[in-house]
């Protein structure tokens, strides 16, 4: 199967740490996103995102610098997963996000 990658990047006036709790926390990424979000703080621990649409697992997390996900859209193939990887940087006027999510069918 032929995937894809999407990339992406944009400046967030907010410190890394509120980026981070914003993808990371159920409640807020909820409220960020405008749909339901349960979310593991832990390596290995699983997640829904969009109103369950995606759902994955944390395959590695560095508080307030970087997160990446296994990610699986509910109407792709079977045992389809990309990685998605979300790194933070601090800047003059807020965080950098760079997204990178590898595997897109």
């Amino acid at each position: 199967m032929k995937t894809k990658i999407i990339r992406q990047s944009v400046t967030i006036k907010a410190t890394p740490r509120e980026v981070y709790e914003a993808l990371m926390d159920s409640r807020k990424h909820s409220k960020f996103t405008g749909a339901s979000a349960r979310m593991s703080r832990k390596i290995g621990g699983k997640f829904t995102a969009f109103g369950s649409y995606i759902q994955g697992m944390n395959v590695d997390l560095v508080p307030n610098k970087r997160i990446v996900q296994a990610w699986r859209g509910s109407d792709w193939p079977k045992g389809q997963y990309s990685v998605a990887t979300f790194s933070l940087k601090r800047m003059k006027g807020g965080t950098r996000l760079v997204f990178t999510q590898m595997g897109v069918p």
